[in-house]
């Protein structure tokens, strides 16, 4: 029977080395980057405990607290974006295994089978000597096609294998990410609670305010009628320095991806003049410039609206805040937060199940930005600078 069997042996060897089955699989580097993107993340994510850790010996808690959900919101979403390609990567070797499963049987087999027979054996053929002989030079030239069959299979098998383990270690590290990222957001909240040393160009009248809001029925005549509120008994001083606006070059508010343009109608069919940032839960907003704060809390159907004025005629309108931080009449610098997004962070495997399903469903929550500038609405677009990562 094992002259035979050498035939059949034989004739599937050839078959390898000859190239008629399905194209090799070559080694590819891209679990390699995958690697090194999934250890950037992890650093990122230490540098961020780290800044959490030293921002309670800051001597500005709140600019200290605010750098370090910026770093958590950065290490966290290149921590995303790595394990989006690693279940990407894993899906095209899935494909390719199943797309070659009878030919990775075969190969399997014949090694299973050259690995039990002893050599003599092996050689033998059923026509005799001459094939024999000639079995055994063609045996020769199939085994460097076999090997090199097997070494690039146990390839691709070791980088499934790596690629499920990035995946898994993920979680841990995400686990206490987002830990510390919510211990920083209820540090933050503290910090700013307790902040005393900003200029203030006016107080707003309390009672001014809720009629304002009461009677108001547009944002253009909210917006037109803002100076009423100022209560100029307080005695503070409005005679600030004009504020230097970068237009076109004005980083965004918040970490998100534009959902709709100025113009574009929502699922409701209204049209605005502002645009939709799609963000993830509890995303930090922050001054886009330095700006007073004109007016915070809820108006009108936009939800939670800060109204910031970078120069005088110009206000950044930002609506859909779950959570704001600040006072009336406050002159807040660059990069100061003022509130949160809405929603609540999903559990690190949720963050895991995302990646690995494609689903998008990671930025539920929406901020609405509009400017206005002589109290007409324009563009955003031309005024906030768009990266590759928002569009």
């Amino acid at each position: 029977m094992a002259p035979l069997r050498t035939a059949t042996l034989l004739a599937v060897a050839l078959a390898f080395a000859q190239g008629t089955s399905a194209q090799e699989m070559p080694q590819n580097v891209a679990t390699q980057d995958v690697a090194t993107q999934a250890r950037a993340a992890a650093d990122d994510l230490d540098a961020a405990s780290r800044a959490l850790d030293s921002a309670a010996r800051a001597s500005d808690r709140t600019a200290a607290l605010t750098d370090a959900i910026r770093a958590y919101e950065k290490g966290l979403s290149a921590m995303r974006q790595s394990l989006r390609e690693a279940a990407l990567r894993e899906a095209s070797l899935q494909r390719e295994f199943d797309a070659q499963r009878d030919e990775i049987a075969a190969l399997l087999a014949v090694l299973q089978t050259l690995s039990l027979e002893p050599a003599p054996v092996l050689m033998l053929h059923p026509s005799g000597p001459i094939g024999t002989a000639r079995s055994g030079m063609l045996m020769a030239k199939a085994a460097p096609a076999l090997s090199d069959r097997a070494v690039a299979l146990g390839q691709r098998l070791a980088e499934a294998k790596d690629l499920r383990t990035i995946q898994q270690g993920a979680a841990d590290q995400l686990a206490r990410a987002l830990a510390g990222m919510q211990q920083a957001r209820t540090d933050l909240s503290q910090a700013v609670s307790e902040r005393t040393d900003l200029p203030r160009r006016f107080t707003a009248d309390p009672m001014k305010t809720q009629l304002l809001i009461a009677t108001t029925e547009t944002l253009r005549d909210f917006a037109a009628s803002l100076p009423d509120i100022a209560d100029d008994s307080a005695g503070a001083d409005p005679a600030l320095p004009e504020l230097h606006i970068d237009k076109g070059h004005i980083p965004l508010p918040v970490q998100g991806r534009v959902l709709r343009r100025a113009g574009d109608s929502d699922a409701a069919g209204i049209t605005r003049p502002g645009l939709v940032l799609a963000t993830r839960p509890r995303a930090l907003v922050t001054t886009p410039t330095a700006a007073t704060l004109r007016y915070l809390g809820p108006l009108l159907d936009y939800g939670n609206v800060m109204i910031l004025e970078p120069q005088s005629g110009i206000l950044f309108v930002l609506a859909g805040l779950d959570t704001v931080y600040g006072k009336i009449g406050e002159v807040l610098p660059a990069g100061a937060p003022i509130g949160l997004m809405g929603g609540n962070d999903p559990a690190a495997g949720a963050i895991v199940a995302q990646a690995q399903d494609g689903s998008g469903g990671d930025r539920p929550e929406t901020l609405y930005i509009e400017v206005r500038q002589g109290n007409e609405p324009q563009d955003p677009e031309t005024w906030f600078e768009l990266t590759k990562d928002t569009q």
